[in-house]
């Protein structure tokens, strides 16, 4: 993190040691108690998602690229795409692009912002801003010396100049973005701050904006970023990165939460840091407010206070966080948690697992300083389950119900709970067995398993990023109403290697394939920033067309983007949104951040307007992402959503994706806070994939399966491919038979999956009575799987082998159904 130095440690260690001695003891049984006013990261079984989202009547009535498109001045053409794709030269790696000749200022200050929130109404379209600088347009004060609070509310909530504010519920979920940026600096606040959907707080990542409480806050939370206007499982498109969040002004013995994070997917915690008075009674973060169904936070850093992070919630990643003298690091309450790559300081307790009631997998992590690294109850049974891979540990590393049962690291794999091994139908319960998990070395960075961090591009100069919306001799317009294909595709062939193209926000409308070639860097303003597909050229489902083309076969080089939203303004089965081809010659060289799809649920789309009934009028599109056979990629903080209810309003949404994920990939993949939830057919695919790491795979069922409705593989039946289910295993008419797989995995090795999560709600949008779902797994024909912290809801087969059921939800209850600790397959 670039707020830690070697004096804060060492200073922090000085206090953490005083503290002790003033009996901390006292201070860790008050936080061990529950919290009467918490919410269960369960919802109720009769709990259904809310089918609602706010109100657009600010939209503009008559934008419908399906109907009807601009057409561009024409421009020179871009260099010809070679009519057999042929591999690049490799190029150099991600970071000697950088500048050697100092910075002008971080680049996203200085860049223009022509943005815009592409379907809202004529009359507000043109004096809506989404990008606002709280101290160049809002007048907050980063000196510290005074309120700042008013000043970035009032950066937040503001809408068109002309029109209503952003908390007035009339410009839907996606009609109203907002990147607030706040300049380096410190930000006295008396009062806390209130996000709104679509909200992103953004910092200089090279000199990290302070919000900082006053001496004399008196307020529960110092930014509460949950939307009022929506439960905590709906509240998407929101984001914080770059930031400080400090209380060591405010009394010790207050009770005082710095962050309120009871969000849901496409959101984004990143490159945070959490400053508290340490043995004092704050909280870093929380999820207090609603249920919440999260997948990742990330780069996280914590300091002092009485618990980093207090959680409540369906399931987590947690990938790169530190925790520095905090009494509790994290208070855990979820059916699924994976801790990737975190370090705990000089403490007392490390994870406080009591609450979680699934699987908890804590990877190459460690402990150092601490009285007990991880503490939980112990039921005995299938819902305790608790895996350790590569930990490093000083004491205690698990006490269950008091009584420590592991001390000191873990250099294998660590079991506790439920264990199949090589297809055996016979489960066994372990209570710490040992086993080798033999890692592929092209996943790996030392002993580790690789990740890096979100680019920020923070080392480039402004005149090393392209703003694409301003290079006048090839107009882009991101306008949601004009064919931008050509001109993007240009502008990406002339500006390879070592230029970063900026997405202002907007929907850029494109009617055929957009090839990202080798040398690409791409950065949107988070969920803003957005590519829809129509037309023709999608529309075939027997001739498939890519939207978004990275790389050619054979490729080695660079490619990368973040903060994207892909999407289909029509009703495309013809339409693959991503394919990948491209491989890095370093890891990471070829990423993607914070890049989530969207298929229906928001306005600018004829798949919102229109799918309402029928599933088999809505065959909206192919398929998500493909990574094919020679790709390798690096992913983190994906969601892969068909809605299953509206964003902007109130219209029923049935909509039928044929595919969610398929990797063919073999060298190396990295999945790393991932979820792909609503497709027909399955929502993770590995079809003769090797060498992949997987932290959290989250999925659904599409709601309007099962009993009373189309049964798979229809409707896309007629034009099935060679990699996908066919359900021929199922009765012609068993219907939560043919329910999309979660996961299938067919001639595959070296697959890595630690944390999946499958979750089955509904058969044809209403209840069902237990078992919502038949199966939820199938493996074929593969040998080297790990599969750690398997879980399940309402599915009555938790893994098949081909047809033959090897593990049942009842056989291994626990969580929100059955969960399974270690699978281990022909490895």
């Amino acid at each position: 993190m670039v707020f830690s130095s070697v004096f804060r440690t060492f200073a922090l260690c000085l206090l953490i040691a005083q503290a002790w001695a003033g009996g901390i003891q006292d201070l860790v049984n008050t936080l061990m108690e529950p919290v009467e006013d918490s919410v269960s990261h369960l919802p109720p079984l009769d709990w259904v998602p809310h089918p609602k989202g706010i109100p657009f009547p600010t939209k503009n009535e008559t934008a419908e690229p399906w109907r009807h498109l601009n057409t561009p001045p024409a421009a020179p053409a871009a260099p010809a795409a070679p009519a057999t794709p042929s591999a690049h030269a490799p190029i150099a790696s991600a970071s000697s692009c950088s500048s050697n000749n100092g910075s002008s200022g971080y680049w996203y200050e200085k860049i223009e912002h022509n943005d815009q929130s592409s379907f809202l109404s004529s009359e507000y379209k043109d004096s809506y801003k989404v990008f606002r600088n709280v101290v160049s347009d809002y007048k907050a004060d980063n000196t510290g010396n005074q309120d700042s609070a008013p000043a970035i509310q009032r950066a937040i909530e503001a809408g068109a100049s002309n029109g209503p504010s952003r908390n007035s519920k009339s410009m839907g979920t996606t009609g109203q973005p907002a990147v607030v940026y706040l300049p380096g600096g410190t930000y006295l606040l008396q009062t806390s701050l209130q996000l709104f959907t679509g909200t992103v707080l953004v910092g200089d990542p090279s000199n990290p904006p302070v919000l900082k409480a006053a001496s004399g806050y008196s307020l529960d939370h110092i930014v509460y970023a949950k939307d009022p206007n929506h439960e905590g499982t709906n509240n998407f498109y929101i984001g914080i990165k770059n930031i400080v969040l400090d209380s060591t002004g405010v009394d010790s013995a207050k009770s005082l939460s710095l962050l309120d994070w009871t969000v849901s997917q496409a959101t984004q915690l990143a490159n945070v840091a959490f400053h508290m008075p340490t043995g004092s009674k704050h909280t870093g973060l929380t999820t207090q407010y609603d249920y919440n169904s999260n997948i990742i936070v990330n780069d996280l850093s914590f300091s002092g206070g009485g618990v980093g992070m207090k959680l409540s919630g369906q399931q987590w990643v947690f990938k790169n966080l530190t925790f520095t003298g905090t009494t509790i690091g994290v208070v855990a309450g979820a059916t699924d948690i994976v801790f990737l790559g975190c370090q705990f300081q000089q403490g007392a307790i490390g994870i406080n697992a009591s609450e979680t009631s699934g699987s908890l997998t804590v990877i190459d992590s460690s402990a150092s300083g601490l009285d007990t690294f991880i503490t939980s109850g112990d039921s005995g049974g299938a819902g305790n389950a608790i895996v350790l891979e590569n930990v490093q540990s000083s004491g205690v590393t698990v006490s269950l119900g008091g009584k420590a049962v592991l001390t000191g690291g873990v250099s294998d794999t660590w079991v506790h709970g439920t264990m199949y091994n090589s297809g055996s139908t016979n489960k066994e319960r372990v209570d710490g067995k040992i086993v080798v998990t033999n890692r592929a070395s092209s996943l790996l960075s030392g002993n580790k398993y690789y990740t890096v961090s979100p680019p920020t591009y923070q080392e480039y100069r402004s005149n090393k990023v392209l703003n694409i919306k301003s290079v006048s001799s090839s107009p882009v317009y991101g306008d949601g109403q004009t064919d931008d294909t050509a001109n993007i595709n240009k502008i990406l062939s002339e500006n390879k290697d070592c230029k970063v193209i900026y997405f202002p926000a907007g929907t850029y409308i494109v009617t055929d394939t957009i090839f990202v070639p080798s040398g690409t860097r791409i950065i949107g303003d988070a969920f803003a920033s957005t590519i829809s597909a129509v037309g023709n050229n999608f529309k075939d489902e027997a001739f498939v067309r890519v939207m978004i083309r990275v790389g050619y076969p054979g490729d080695i080089g660079v490619a990368q983007i973040s903060d994207m939203v892909l999407t289909v303004g029509d009703i495309l089965p013809g339409c693959q949104l991503m394919e990948v081809n491209i491989a890095g010659k370093n890891q990471g060289d070829v990423g993607f951040w914070n890049v989530h799809f969207r298929i229906g649920g928001g306005v600018g789309s004829r798949v919102h307007s229109d799918c309402t009934s029928s599933p088999d009028s809505c065959k909206a599109a192919y398929g998500l992402l493909h990574l094919t056979g020679t790709s390798s990629a690096y992913i983190e903080n994906m969601w892969g959503w068909t809605a299953d209810h509206d964003l902007d309003g109130s219209s029923t949404q049935t909509i039928s994706t044929g595919r969610g994920l398929l990797v063919e990939a073999v060298a190396a993949t990295w999945l790393i806070g991932t979820g792909f939830e609503h497709h027909t057919l399955y929502q993770y695919n590995f079809e003769h994939a090797h060498n992949v790491l997987a932290t959290m795979q989250q999925s659904e069922t599409p709601y309007w399966q099962g009993v009373g409705s189309t049964l798979a593989p229809a409707p896309w039946g007629n034009h099935l491919s060679a990699s996908d289910p066919d359900f021929s295993w199922c009765a012609g008419d068993d219907a939560t038979c043919r329910m999309a797989l979660f996961e299938r995995v067919n001639g595959a090795s070296n697959l890595f999956l630690y944390g999946g999560c499958n979750w089955a709600f509904f058969n044809n949008n209403g209840g069902c009575n237990g078992k919502c779902q038949k199966n939820a797994v199938q493996i074929i024909e593969s040998s080297a799987l790990y599969l750690y912290g398997t879980n399940t809801k309402s599915t009555a087969n938790m893994i098949l082998e081909g047809s033959t059921t090897i593990a049942t939800e009842d056989d291994n209850a626990g969580g929100w159904g059955g969960v399974i600790a270690a699978f281990l397959y022909k490895t």
